[in-house]
């Protein structure tokens, strides 16, 4: 494929992506391309390699997460591009961040199970929230007296905190306790919060330029639920 091919096709999924506003797959971009004139998938990671590099220096930067690939604004910048937005970062309970800190170290986890270690009742408003965040879901049932909901972190959790896998997550041996993985899960909260926005505000000033280990035990689980 010749120079001027590449660089339309880069220029294509550039737009794409910038107004995408999610993640896309390299699959979904060959998709926007009528089939006569589809770039192979080779092609397409090599016109990934250019988009990268077409980033460097620049205020956004191309990030593959576990949905594929994003434009999102580079952390150095997000504490200035975050003072165009009044909205106050959302915060979140210590008992949600440490539940959502078990079911990513330890699924598929159950409720219950969640509980034996906090020494605490998990609230249903925090099995809820994380649920509508799209964070966890259930992904089978312990094969015990009541059949509990098993938990795991979605593929929306990990593109939310800038991951391919789960295996990118801080090895627990680098983590004292449970409230150390509920601040640092806070602080990449935070962080990422200012990356939603700022890539809001650089999309927008790009379109006018003219551019944008599993739980041990018994389980009946769905392995296409479960992300590893």
């Amino acid at each position: 494929m010749n120079e001027e091919n590449l660089r339309k096709i880069q220029a294509i999924t550039e737009a794409a992506l910038l107004a995408a506003g999610r993640p896309m797959s390299l699959d979904q971009l060959r998709d926007l391309f009528d089939e006569s004139e589809r770039p192979a998938r080779q092609v397409m990671e090599h016109v990934m390699v250019l988009l990268d590099s077409a980033c460097e220096g620049r205020g956004f930067e191309l990030k593959k997460v576990a949905s594929g690939y994003r434009l999102q604004i580079r952390e150095a910048y997000a504490p200035w591009v975050g003072r165009l937005f009044e909205e106050k970062p959302q915060r979140y309970s210590r008992a949600l961040l440490e539940t959502l800190a078990l079911i990513a170290y330890r699924q598929p986890i159950t409720r219950s199970e969640i509980e034996d270690i906090r020494g605490v009742t998990v609230s249903s408003n925090i099995i809820r929230t994380l649920q509508e965040r799209e964070w966890v879901r259930v992904v089978g049932h312990r094969d015990v007296p009541g059949r509990p909901a098993m938990y795991a972190t979605s593929r929306q959790f990990l593109d939310y905190f800038n991951l391919q896998g789960l295996d990118q997550l801080p090895p627990l041996s680098d983590i004292r306790d449970l409230d150390e993985i509920g601040r640092e899960i806070e602080k990449n909260m935070q962080a990422e919060i200012q990356f939603e926005a700022a890539t809001a505000a650089d999309e927008a000033s790009e379109v006018a330029e003219g551019f944008s280990e599993p739980a041990e035990g018994s389980a009946e689980t769905d392995p296409d639920k479960t992300l590893h």
